[in-house]
């Protein structure tokens, strides 16, 4: 575990090994997350279709999307 201190502007430096693991870059951005009175920081996606792609993929493992999808779009056209 690592310790930093707070300074007067209440903000804090990162160590070089947490710099290092989380590949951080001048100018990157970070998310900031606090859970049970613990922050968390996690490196920002720096494009989110990219880091999501691929999400919850086994929802949809059996299903004929398109089928899926012109169902829905049925729906919608018989509400009208």
């Amino acid at each position: 575990m690592l310790s930093v201190k707070v300074n007067v502007k209440h903000q804090i430096p990162l160590p070089s090994a947490v710099i290092k693991e989380l590949n951080i870059q001048k100018g990157d951005n970070l998310l900031v997350d606090v859970q049970d009175s613990v922050v968390v920081l996690m490196s920002c996606p720096k494009r989110y279709t990219d880091y999501l792609q691929g999400l919850h993929g086994d929802i949809w493992k059996g299903v004929d999307v398109q089928k899926y999808l012109n169902g829905e779009c049925e729906g919608w056209k018989s509400k009208d």
